[in-house]
């Protein structure tokens, strides 16, 4: 390795340690000599681990010993797979915590163990991230029969519906809502049926049959990344199955090269690229979350989706958005505006506390049609990226990208520092609450700075 890149052993072993840097030079000679991208050495996970771990000890539990963020950045980027074990003890602690378990119990060990994969949700949310939420595997299969379907020049989804009867014996049927009143899709596996929805639109058809079709043909596939990423039976392991699935289904729908060129020509245009697909709004937005293939990546967008109370029901990002692990987001941001303006976009230009500023659009979406009197299942949808991105997309043409103001919002009210917020839900944990019977400020909340 030192006579391919023409350094000496000591240098080389000094870069390893992290002692010396990886010089521009260095890298092309790396890219050339290794066949290695270089935005491999991006620091975009770090940067993730490094916002999780600031969040992880703002709790009020390391108050009697502080760490500077400085030495938390330099723990991330020199250790990160002990920050990560790290993350996964406090995250134990929470759970443990929360669920009234006492210090000292002859059960502590197997409730630690548990408290680690109490919530399968958040687990798979991180199994995904890690994995840059981009599995060429099930790309490059979704590609080739995605080319296969379309030298037929038959329509995606009736291709689907006749692979499935061909290859599988599985018929797809559309059922009333009064004999499916609870469900959207269901698999018989004894009659060979997929049954549908009638509440289901043509866009939520095609995917769902594309998940089933994926999820037979390539299971030892989605076994296969799901063992990689957890190893232990698990109900985590069981949701990364149906996640895999689910992204294979999108893959199929909307294959990444074509779809890439496509949302470059189009300038990230949602509704267009929809309409070319054949996808829905949330579709496409999820898809352009997944675009990190070696020497053909996309614009690196952030997803969230939120419903009018603020949970959080899904958060991707192919960038290093910072996203909050505990708590709600932060209600300056026009993300939450949607709900008053169903279906309108809304861009805008936000900056977070450390300076760094995103370009996000957001809009509501709704999940499926409804009978009526029955709930409506209404989301918001959050898309970004950061501001040096924002030229190549078609919403931000309006916008003067260099003078524009920005909105000023936090990650939540208990990590933002930010003074006089109308908004404030709760003080900020990282500083000490100050009570002045006198003064009523703009903020009910006020803290040293």
């Amino acid at each position: 390795m030192v006579a391919e890149l023409g350094i000496s052993a000591s240098y080389l072993n000094l870069m390893e340690r992290n002692q010396r840097p990886v010089t521009a030079q260095l890298l092309i000679r790396l890219a050339e000599a290794f066949n290695v991208d270089p935005r491999s050495f991006a620091r975009e996970e770090e940067a993730r681990l490094q916002s999780e771990l600031d969040e992880m000890f703002a709790d009020p539990l390391f108050r009697a010993a502080p760490v500077a963020r400085d030495e938390l950045r330099e723990f991330a980027d020199i250790a990160p797979s002990i920050a990560e074990a790290v993350q996964l003890l406090y995250t134990a602690y929470r759970d443990l915590k929360e669920g009234g378990a006492g210090a000292g119990s002859a059960q502590d060990d197997e409730r630690s163990e548990a408290a680690s994969n109490n919530n399968p949700v958040d687990r798979v949310r991180d199994l995904i991230q890690s994995a840059t939420n981009h599995f060429p595997e099930l790309e490059a299969r979704a590609e080739a029969l995605a080319e296969d379907i379309a030298k037929t020049g038959s329509d995606l989804l009736l291709a689907l519906v006749a692979g499935l009867k061909e290859m599988h014996g599985i018929r797809v049927q559309i059922l009333p809502v009064d004999v499916m009143p609870s469900s959207l899709r269901r698999f018989d596996h004894h009659r060979r049926r997929l049954m549908l929805s009638e509440l289901v639109d043509v866009h939520g058809r095609t995917f769902q049959t594309a998940y089933q079709l994926a999820l037979i043909e390539w299971r030892e596939v989605i076994d296969a990344i799901a063992t990689r990423l957890e190893p232990e039976l698990s109900p985590a392991k069981a949701l990364l199955r149906v996640s895999l699935a689910n992204y294979a289904a999108a893959s199929l729908m909307m294959p990444y090269q074509k779809f890439l060129d496509a949302a470059e020509a189009l300038n990230y245009d949602i509704d267009v690229l929809g309409a070319r697909f054949q996808a829905s709004f949330e579709q496409v937005a999820h898809r352009l979350t997944t675009l990190n293939r070696t020497n053909a990546r996309g614009v690196p967008f952030f997803l969230i989706r939120i419903d009018n109370a603020g949970n959080v029901s899904k958060r991707f990002a192919a960038g290093n958005f910072p996203f909050s692990h505990f708590g709600r987001t932060c209600p300056l941001w026009s993300l939450h505006e949607t709900f008053s303006s169903p279906g309108t976009f809304m861009t805008e230009l936000v900056e977070l506390p450390d300076g760094a500023k995103w370009f996000s659009i957001a809009r509501t979406v709704r999940r499926a049609a409804s009978a009526y009197g029955d709930a409506e299942g209404q989301f918001a949808i959050g898309l970004g990226c950061e501001l040096k991105y924002a030229s190549r997309l078609i919403y931000a043409r309006k916008f003067d990208l260099k003078n524009a103001p920005s909105t000023q919002i936090g990650v939540n009210c208990r990590l933002c520092e930010r003074e006089n917020c109308a908004q404030r839900a709760a003080p900020p944990i990282t500083r000490k609450l100050r009570i002045d019977e006198s003064i009523r400020g703009v903020s009910p909340f006020s803290f040293d700075v």
